[in-house]
């Protein structure tokens, strides 16, 4: 018997038994994004055990590991004056034999107003600091979602944010995604941009200071040493639910560590 009061979403089709492994670009290498890697990194390994094609990753990012990064990111001291995205990309590939690909510049517009190179994917992951990175990225996959290619048609947007000790990561789709008929649930096509449900709030943070720590302990007075893990697990989890299961009853999560406290957000 249907309950109307309970809402599922529901993968897209072809993301449950793909030919090809998904298309991923994941933005940003910090904090998080170094984080992030990792977890999908294990994800890929875990869905090709179990029949999947799994991911073929991007990872974009244009800055550079500084001393301060060592200790909350995931870096070595023999990293510092490397480029974040390709030390990340080459370390995961050895140890997990992917072939994953590193680009060394901002996930944008180039100055000529053209979308970037190599910008289509299936999936999308921001692990950026600023509103007005999430807004550029919505406005680049919203210009995506408007072209049918056959291959890599963009799916869905996770996008995961935090200040000191709390933070949030939050599923979209891009676009419409056909839902199958269900006795059980009430399903939902459509997960809005985290930019048009939470834009005045995601603005409202903008105040915060954003300049380079010198040292790790000036770090980790702007963000905890285990809120970008922290909220990384919890979000790939609820990905790889999606992967797995192939239906989802909630699309995000709300974490605040002093607290010790979580919410789902349900659909």
């Amino acid at each position: 018997m249907k309950n109307p009061e309970i809402k599922a979403h529901y993968i897209d089709e072809e993301l449950l038994q793909p030919t090809d492994p998904i298309a991923v670009i994941l933005i940003g290498a910090g904090g998080t994004g170094s984080q992030v890697l990792t977890a999908l990194a294990r994800m890929n390994h875990a869905l090709t055990a179990l029949g999947h094609a799994g991911l073929q990753l991007t990872l974009w990012d244009d800055d550079t590991v500084a001393q301060a990064n060592l200790g909350r990111q995931l870096f070595a001291p023999s990293e510092v004056g490397l480029y974040k995205a390709q030390a990340l990309i080459a370390r995961c590939n050895r140890f997990f034999g992917t072939h994953w690909k590193a680009v060394t510049k901002k996930f944008g517009r180039d100055t000529g107003g053209n979308l970037p190179i190599h910008s289509r994917a299936t999936l999308y992951i921001s692990c950026v600091d600023s509103a007005a990175a999430r807004f550029g990225i919505a406005e680049i996959l919203t210009a995506l979602s408007g072209k049918t290619h056959y291959r890599n048609a963009p799916k869905y947007w996770m996008d995961f944010g935090n200040s000191r000790a709390s933070g949030q990561v939050i599923l979209s789709t891009i676009g419409t995604i056909k839902q199958p008929c269900s006795k059980a649930f009430t399903t939902v096509d459509s997960l809005p941009f985290v930019t048009s449900e939470f834009g005045e709030l995601l603005n409202r943070s903008e105040q915060q200071d954003d300049t380079p720590s010198c040292s790790l302990a000036e770090a980790l007075e702007k963000q905890d040493l285990f809120i970008n893990s922290t909220l990384a697990q919890m979000g790939c989890a609820l990905l790889w639910n999606l992967l797995k299961d192939g239906q989802l009853l909630h699309r995000g999560i709300f974490l605040n560590l002093e607290g010790f406290r979580s919410q789902p957000l349900p659909l």
